[in-house]
């Protein structure tokens, strides 16, 4: 019920949607709309062995299988925008670290360490206890506040994932060979950022509970992008495109990818920036106002 994917025909620029590991394209969709009312096409797949309800892969199939979704719309379309969401996200730097004509990136809660603080201790036990017969029996439970820090939301997850043992933001639980191929797809996309080179936006929650600003920092400071922005935010957990902040997470992605496109004709300058918390705060008082 929840792995349809989502697609929104538009214009001639198109942006590709990845949600996160074991989740569903309904994750994406608030992103997904608001980009489709600025004119883009948009394309929210559901890859087998990576997003819900699927026996996990490899790493290096979910890379191949993100690659070939890039493709076709590259084939298609004048200009192509990657976002992703979380384990997403860092999916989308590998993409994006092997097809350097992408124009933008918008990389919401990037996770290249699970450090959050909802994360168990025995998290980094996860490649040893791959490699032994724990594998085949061993499930991370899901549990509150499932990444979202709007209680209405919380309780509408917390329902589905009761009753059907997974919602639109994923599964109730992930097998460990999800988890380890995560980490493995994570440490190769680190020792890469130096070959991204598309525009870059990062976007990342202050309190986030399943990867730390820490996360953003790394990136930032590692991809080669000559335009690339960080956007803290106050108000969310770790699903953002979901949460309190989901509007000023769409307003921020389709403003950058509005820029690149712009960028990528000839009509607008570079430049290199990080929004604050308190930025964004200053701007939503000055709209109300």
């Amino acid at each position: 019920m929840f792995q349809d994917d989502v697609f929104y025909k538009g214009g001639q620029h198109a942006v590709l949607l990845l949600p996160g590991l074991s989740s569903t394209p309904l994750e994406m969709r608030p992103v997904a709309k608001a980009l489709h009312l600025d004119g883009y096409t948009v394309s929210v797949p559901h890859i087998e062995g990576y997003g819900l309800g699927t026996p996990c892969t490899d790493w290096r199939s979910w890379i191949a299988a993100a690659r070939a979704k890039y493709r076709e719309l590259r084939d298609t379309y004048e200009t192509v925008s990657v976002c992703g969401l979380s384990m997403g996200a860092t999916l989308s730097l590998a993409v994006a670290e092997e097809e350097p004509d992408i124009t933008a990136l918008s990389l919401l809660a990037v996770t290249l360490v699970y450090d959050g603080w909802t994360i168990p201790w025995y998290y980094p036990l996860v490649d040893l206890l791959y490699h032994t017969p724990f594998r085949h029996r061993y499930r991370y439970q899901e549990k509150a506040p499932f990444g979202l820090k709007n209680e209405a939301l919380r309780a509408r997850v917390a329902k589905s994932m009761s009753l059907h043992d997974a919602s639109e933001i994923g599964s109730a639980s992930l097998p460990l060979a999800h988890l380890y191929n995560a980490r493995r797809l994570a440490a190769y996309v680190r020792e890469r950022l130096n070959r991204v080179t598309a525009d870059c936006l990062i976007i990342h929650a202050v309190d986030d509970d399943t990867s730390s600003p820490h996360n953003a920092r790394i990136v930032y400071d590692g991809v080669s992008s000559e335009v690339k922005q960080k956007c803290l935010l106050g108000e969310s957990y770790h699903i953002l495109t979901m949460d309190n902040e989901r509007e000023t997470v769409a307003d921020e992605t389709r403003r950058f990818f509005r820029d690149a496109v712009a960028r990528s004709t000839g009509s607008a300058t570079s430049e290199t920036r990080i929004i604050s918390k308190a930025l964004l705060r200053a701007k939503r008082r000055r709209a109300a106002a």
